[in-house]
């Protein structure tokens, strides 16, 4: 037997089947050093190919390892190092460390889509020489605004144990640092629930951060006065919000037409004055250029210092002359007031007359704790919203152009009040009461987008204004959110400085509610173009192990997971060599 050459191995392709047969094992031979110089000439076409051609592939259902395409570019905007400091390390319980898993994986995965480096470190808080250097780095960290959280939990001996730890991460870009939070906690949720929120967020939260930082443009939003709106203090802390992203103006409307079309977005924050026919339609004919307005709309009137004398106030219908404008939207803001089972509450003095004073929780029905929906991605994963004195939405008209979604409502445990009443606040109510509190789920606050109608098709211009152009009788696509409440932005002003309390923030219950949140998200989805608060809508299962069985069965699983490999193993090793000494035995 010979070995073929090269020429002789393309003749043999001539060759009738008869000849081949005898020359079988020489004509193999000569396959399996073919072999070789062709697979090694597919590999390096495929290292070629995949040098011009990138891709990866996400084989998971929910897709928990893809990015969006709009992360992709914005990474892709880079110009210079990222440099990430995670401050969630050290002894952490499973579901934590499932937190910090996740973000490492989100930053390796962001390091594919970016032609600059990212650098992320570890840090520990809790690791210090002495208790005053612990204490005195958490300081440190809370002035940056890198507040801690505290975890209960117990161990083998069932001893309950505190542990802080601080759920955040500093991204710096061009000398430039931005605090990124990386836990959701939301009230009534398990701690489960919240760490797989907290990991469904993670794109939109450390994307966002991201943005702040490498974002050179400025977008431009306004609140809108002249009509009794809520006052700079009163809406400071959410301004202080919204000015990582916006530029904030304030101002009245006046006499030009074209006095909005730089704006992104505008805010009317709870007017008590009627609005004039000039300010309607530049308003009106903004929407109609692609304008995005956010409503907060009361819609009943109420003394406010007659209940915090008397208890008793006249409630009436609140007019602004916007009813007919937002009717043509497709939306009807009703003159009623909810009371709800689901309220905050207040302390009130129970003592009698001349004694020490003696404080106890009241229930305020007035202040319904509004439900947020799970469905937008507005109000997706926040808490409760604290309203006071709201009133209900209703979906009118039949332009089938336009998309309605709702975003808050009460709860199942609601009655509502019609207006041209009196408001009594010492009245007593039973919180199962199903006969009095017997509606459900009235909408407060409602998203729309599509095609408007104008209140001014067919009508004349107001007299006064310039810069008027004619008249659009149909918007271009557009969003709205009319919300039945102007306390929901409103953020209570210290008596004693004039310093502004958080947006949300309870001081009787030392509680957060979600009212910054929800109003921030609201203004970044009118405002957004290009689809990032759409990230918010991001779902991950949450794929948790029976507790009762991992408990009971711990030995036996434990036994599985250590000797399934190894055996395994050896099965496969026996198997192949068992094959090897049939198949060389043969030869």
């Amino acid at each position: 037997m010979h070995l073929l050459d090269k020429t002789s191995l393309f003749q043999i392709k001539s060759i009738s089947v008869s000849i081949i047969l005898p020359i079988r094992p020489t004509f193999n031979m000569k396959i399996r050093n073919l072999q070789n110089p062709i697979i090694l000439i597919l590999l390096v076409a495929l290292v070629i190919i995949s040098y011009f051609y990138f891709f990866r592939i996400d084989l998971t259902s929910d897709k928990r390892y893809s990015i969006a395409d709009q992360t992709k570019n914005l990474m892709a905007k880079m110009d210079a190092p990222l440099e990430v400091t995670v401050y969630l390390d050290g002894d952490l319980n499973p579901g934590f460390q499932r937190l910090k898993k996740s973000t490492a994986e989100l930053f390796d995965e962001l390091s594919v889509y970016s032609d600059k480096s990212i650098t992320v470190k570890y840090e520990n808080p809790s690791l210090a020489d002495s208790p005053d250097q612990r204490e005195k780095k958490y300081m440190e960290l809370q002035t940056r605004g890198l507040n801690p959280t505290a975890v209960y939990e117990r161990d083998k001996e069932g001893k309950s144990i505190q542990k802080i730890i601080f759920p955040w991460i500093e991204i710096s870009y061009k000398g430039k640092k931005v605090p990124v939070c990386l836990l959701k906690n939301i009230l009534g949720n398990s701690g489960e629930d919240n760490l797989n929120i907290s990991i469904e967020n993670l794109e939109f939260e450390i994307t966002d951060g991201i943005r702040r930082l490498v974002n050179t443009e400025v977008s431009k939003i306004a609140f809108i006065e002249g009509h009794g709106e809520l006052s700079e203090p009163e809406t400071y802390d959410i301004s202080k919000s919204l000015s990582r992203y916006f530029q904030i103006d304030r101002g009245v409307l006046a006499n030009n037409a074209a006095v909005l079309n730089d704006y992104k977005a505008i805010i009317i924050a709870k007017p008590t004055k009627p609005f004039s026919e000039s300010d309607k339609f530049i308003i009106d004919q903004y929407i109609m250029n692609g304008g995005r307005v956010l409503w907060l709309i009361d819609g009943v009137r109420i003394a406010k210092e007659n209940l915090s004398t008397i208890g008793l106030s006249p409630a009436m219908e609140l007019d602004l002359n916007l009813n007919d404008q937002l009717f043509r939207y497709g939306i009807r803001i009703n003159p009623v007031l909810l009371q709800d089972v689901q309220c905050a509450s207040v302390p009130v003095n129970i003592a009698p007359a001349n004694a020490a004073p003696q404080f106890e929780s009241t229930p305020l029905y007035f202040a319904p704790l509004l439900l947020a929906s799970p469905e937008h991605p507005v109000s997706r994963n926040i808490t409760e919203v604290r309203s006071e004195f709201c009133s209900g939405i209703d979906v009118v008209g039949q332009n089938k152009q336009v998309s309605y979604n709702l975003l808050l409502a009460s709860s199942e445990n609601t009655h509502i009040i019609g207006a041209s009443t009196t408001i009594d606040m010492s009245q007593k109510l039973k919180a199962n009461d199903k006969a009095y509190f017997n509606v459900s789920y009235v909408p407060v606050a409602v998203a729309m987008e599509g095609y408007f109608d104008s209140d001014f098709a067919n009508r004349m211009v107001p007299k006064g204004l310039t810069n008027t152009l004619p008249i659009l009788k149909q918007s271009l696509k557009t969003r709205q959110i009319v919300i039945a409440d102007g306390d929901i932005i409103r953020n209570e002003v210290s008596i004693k400085d004039s310093t502004s309390i958080p947006l949300g923030f309870d001081r009787y219950t030392n509680q957060q509610f979600g009212n910054k949140d929800f109003i921030q998200n609201a203004v970044l989805y009118l405002a957004d173009n290009d689809g990032w608060i759409q990230l918010r809508n991001r779902t991950l299962k949450l794929r948790l192990l029976n507790k009762q069985i991992s408990s009971d069965k711990k030995t036996i699983w434990q036994l599985v997971n250590v000797l399934s490999p190894i055996i395994l193993l050896s099965l496969l090793g026996i198997g192949y060599q068992i094959v090897r000494k049939r198949k060389y035995t043969k030869l």
